[in-house]
């Protein structure tokens, strides 16, 4: 088997720790895999899977030239010859599948966003037929692929996109005297939701020092700086990017992510592997991994006088933060344990080889 593994970009985020992972599975269940990118984007997650040791083509163009992507896509893959495709997100997704169906090469493809564009939706539903199998990185995205694409259940499995480490850097817990350090990690975008988490932290009721660090770089950093200024927070710092996610983690005492959608949302999960509560916003599978009380909360997306009031409970008895997180620890290396990862993936693959 060659599989080439179809994707938007190469940029860094979400992607640099799980797809490296994905395709060590595709790899060691025998297939041949590389990866096929529309555009760079920052190349950061490229970094990664090269370290990985798969090779990376990436396309030298942007994010809307759609049908000169195309005659790359079917040029670069010509040539390479696989025998499989296997696609994520929309426009890798639509795109391959156009070149799967003019080269008769099989296409299975992921879907990982809770939210889609409505036009996207719609050419996702009427083209779904173009992809031999779907594959759901979540139980809530499992789920909604087969509500809004109307993928039967013979055609539609799901592959948990994270993978727990055991080893993973754990975090040190907080010791009185301490600020406590609340940590966030993701793209500033309005879909992570840091607005309501600024609207929030104007909010917060406690005596408890703290400070809140958002790792993460986008467009919307500058007004999120002019709102948390105009509200006199003067307790939340943008860190920009981290390239290691677990050395940020490692410093924290509390995680938290404003999210107004998610699918599994990788960094939360790699919040609680760390052995940080987590206060999350009610989405994705975000109320599936967090236990209420026990390894963090969950709050409805977009309030921010409930989020607020949940950090603020947190922030009340911070001795209680470490049990929290070896909870929130144990919960995520036992539902995300590497056996079941590597067993979805070669199930899929033997699923492909039928093909």
């Amino acid at each position: 088997m060659r599989i080439a593994y179809v994707i938007n970009s190469v940029e860094g985020g979400g992607a640099a720790s799980p797809v490296p992972a994905v395709l060590g599975v595709l790899r060691d269940g025998g297939a041949e895999v590389a990866v096929f990118a529309l555009t760079g984007r920052d190349r950061r997650g490229e970094v990664a899977m090269r370290a990985a040791g798969f090779d990376v083509h990436v396309r030298d163009g942007g994010e809307t030239d759609h049908v000169v992507a195309l005659r790359w896509l079917d040029a670069t893959l010509r040539g390479w010859r696989p025998t499989h495709l296997w696609t994520s997100l929309t426009r890798a997704t639509l795109l391959g599948q156009i070149v799967g169906a003019r080269r008769r090469w099989p296409v299975v493809s992921w879907q990982h966003a809770a939210f889609l564009k409505p036009a996207n939706e719609f050419l996702l539903r009427r083209m779904q037929r173009l992809s031999r199998l779907w594959v759901g990185d979540s139980t809530a995205v499992t789920r909604l692929t087969a509500e809004r694409l109307r993928v039967p259940p013979d055609r539609l499995v799901q592959w948990s996109i994270f993978r727990a480490d055991p080893a993973a850097r754990r975090a040190s817990p907080w010791q009185p005297g301490q600020p406590v350090r609340i940590g966030s990690l993701g793209r500033l975008h309005r879909v992570k939701g840091y607005d309501v988490l600024i609207e929030a932290l104007a909010l917060i009721d406690t005596t408890t020092l703290y400070e809140m660090v958002i790792a993460g770089d986008g467009a919307e950093r500058a007004a999120l700086e002019a709102r948390a200024h105009s509200l006199g927070i003067g307790t939340l710092r943008f860190a920009g990017y981290a390239a290691v996610p677990a050395d940020f983690l490692a410093g924290c005492h509390l995680y938290v992510q404003p999210s107004r959608s998610e699918g599994l949302c990788v960094a939360a999960h790699e919040a609680m592997q760390a052995g940080l509560p987590v206060v999350a916003s009610a989405v994705g599978e975000l109320p599936d991994s967090i236990v209420a009380g026990e390894t963090g909360a969950t709050v409805p997306p977009g309030d921010p006088v409930a989020l607020a009031a949940a950090l603020s409970a947190m922030l009340a008895d911070p001795a209680r933060l470490a049990s929290m997180g070896e909870a929130a620890r144990a919960r995520i290396l036992d539902r995300f344990a590497p056996d079941r990862f590597i067993a979805s993936g070669r199930a899929i693959l033997a699923r492909m080889r039928a093909f």
